[in-house]
């Protein structure tokens, strides 16, 4: 078996960063499937969108603070150390580059005078990559080993 069964000797900052990513990833193709499968031969601007959106981002949300908060009940893991911090630090530096990129393309979107859809989407993938790679990030800093510049 693989070391990714054996959840006992993985810091909850691990177990985190797994939820975050499954969850982003999760309610971004729910969204999806949602948007497009009411799509039915329109023009995807003309989809009702925006309580689909706001509520598989709550959902998101709701869902990443209770397994979090689960994980932490039954984690047998001590506090956090400057390991942890920097690794933290990591993930965040590599997901808050694609809040930027998704921001300066929904400027862009919207100076072009795009469709509201186009926008508000726009901004959604940008925070779903973000929660995603950084995640990502972050598990291949704790199973690869991580080294600061």
């Amino acid at each position: 078996m693989s070391n990714f069964f054996y959840l006992d000797h993985v810091t909850h900052e691990e177990k985190s960063a797994w939820i975050l990513g499954i969850a982003a990833v999760v309610s971004y193709a729910v969204y999806l499937v949602l948007v497009l499968g009411r799509a039915g031969g329109r023009p995807p601007a003309e989809v009702p969108y925006v309580a689909t959106l706001l509520w598989t981002v709550g959902a998101s949300i709701v869902a990443t603070i209770v397994l979090n908060i689960l994980v932490a009940a039954v984690s047998k893991d001590g506090a956090k150390d400057q390991r942890d911090r920097e690794i933290g630090r990591f993930g965040e530096y590599v997901g808050h580059s694609f809040v930027v990129i998704g921001a300066v393309a929904a400027l862009l979107l919207s100076l072009a005078e795009a469709p509201h859809f186009w926008i508000a989407n726009t901004v959604y993938l940008a925070f779903t990559l973000s929660a995603i790679l950084g995640s990502m990030a972050r598990i291949f800093a704790y199973r690869r080993g991580f080294q600061p510049w």
